[in-house]
């Protein structure tokens, strides 16, 4: 029994666009070795690079 995935386009622009996001954030330093203990820390960086890459 052999499966043939579909290429679809559109979900793989939005793959793209998710993946670019997450080698974005992993250029700090701290996201990107996790320097923070716990996860509210490390949840406000994420939050706080994200709002920087957005602006």
């Amino acid at each position: 029994m052999e499966v043939t995935l579909a290429f679809d386009r559109e979900t793989y622009k939005h793959r793209n666009v998710v993946e670019r996001c997450f080698n974005r954030l992993k250029q700090w330093r701290g996201i990107a070795t996790r320097y923070d203990k716990t996860a509210q820390p490390y949840q406000a960086a994420v939050t706080l690079a994200s709002l920087l890459m957005w602006a």
